[in-house]
């Protein structure tokens, strides 16, 4: 082999080395700079927080009501009283006008949670409270326009066209309820 033959077999790995080299730094450049428009694109933490709630339900007592925030709309936790889910249940032969039983629309009897929010244009019922009005049927009252909700949450009268609905839960051992 020639010295020049030499020279231009070592000039071109040095070339083929230097171009590796470069694409290399072009690729790891390009990572860098898209990675943080890439993580903009990921729910903030106060966003993943609100995926999901933990409510520990042991000081609630038969016949209380409290409202908890869930993905920025209120939840009704209704602690049930045996007269009320008598009721309920009494209710599932009435003529609904979103029929659903007691049974569909709780995992235990005692336990009724429903998104606060009525069906017809968005309000928030009243009946939360002991000075509230809590409708015809015992459970609450829209004073927007009118819509009555029974003691499971299903339209009674007015103009919401379904009942409240039903988040997705979880009942977990020990009085706690997992939200979302």
């Amino acid at each position: 082999m020639t010295e020049s033959a030499t020279r231009n077999e070592s000039q071109t790995s040095k070339r083929d080395f230097l171009f590796v080299a470069t694409g290399t730094m072009a690729a790891v450049g390009a990572a860098a700079a898209a990675w943080p428009l890439i993580r903009s694109m990921a729910p903030s933490a106060s966003v993943r927080s609100a995926a999901s709630v933990e409510i520990d339900l042991t000081s609630v007592e038969p016949g209380q009501r409290i409202t908890v925030v869930w993905r920025g709309k209120p939840v009704f936790i209704d602690r049930r009283t045996t007269e009320q889910i008598e009721q309920a249940l009494a209710d599932d032969t009435a003529d609904l006008k979103d029929p659903q039983t007691d049974a569909e629309r709780v995992q235990n009897p005692e336990w009724l949670i429903v998104v606060g929010v009525c069906t017809h244009l968005g309000c928030v019922p009243l009946g939360q409270r002991d000075s509230h009005p809590i409708g015809d049927w015992g459970g609450w009252f829209c004073p927007c326009h009118g819509s009555h909700y029974d003691t499971s949450g299903r339209i009674r009268k007015g103009p919401a066209p379904r009942n409240l609905d039903i988040p997705p839960y979880t009942l977990v051992p020990g009085e706690k309820i997992t939200i979302g």
